[in-house]
């Protein structure tokens, strides 16, 4: 693929190789495409989802090179070379993901437009907690992970249907085992 971008008109078109889900995916964007749009339009990927479009519920949320990301504020071009895992890469073939299956069992999902993104933030901020970063609420060492906790480092990703009590005991329930 010829890694130049080149005009076609006004617009300025990229090739964007990634590895997404594990698969090596390619296509060429207007750099001005976001991550979730390439995701969503081009590959075929709707898990996350288009909430606001600003950065502010979370909605579509992914893991971009194992950390956070919303991908709606991330340029696709930007994203070039990088390991995505959208909602749809976490489960294991037809084994769930641990966090899939706690939010199954803790009815952690009402309508389940938030739950792609309530999901990868959830495993991105578990591998946070692990490697011992601190949050706003962190006291001491950081090891424990009471409801306060998960609040607050899950407070990126807005549930507008009030789903949180659920979300968080299936949260607790994974970093407990």
């Amino acid at each position: 693929m010829n890694r130049v971008a080149e005009h076609v008109g006004s617009v300025v078109v990229a090739p964007v190789s990634l590895r997404v889900n594990g698969s090596e995916r390619s296509a060429e964007v207007d750099t001005r495409t976001s991550l979730l749009d390439l995701l969503r339009e081009q590959l075929g990927l709707t898990g996350a989802k288009k909430g606001c479009d600003q950065g502010q519920c979370g909605a579509c949320t992914v893991l971009l090179d194992g950390r956070r990301a919303n991908a709606c504020l991330v340029l696709a071009v930007a994203a070039d070379g990088a390991e995505v895992v959208t909602v749809e890469g976490l489960a294991d073939g037809v084994e769930l993901h641990p966090l899939q299956q706690a939010f199954v069992e803790h009815d952690a999902l009402q309508c389940g437009y938030c739950t792609p993104g309530q999901l990868c933030s959830a495993v991105g901020m578990l591998d946070e907690v692990a490697a011992g970063w601190p949050s706003a609420v962190t006291s001491g060492d950081g090891a424990s992970l009471d409801e306060r906790e998960i609040r607050e480092r899950m407070s990126g990703n807005i549930c507008r249907c009030g789903a949180y009590p659920n979300i968080v005991s299936a949260i607790a329930t994974v970093r407990g085992a």
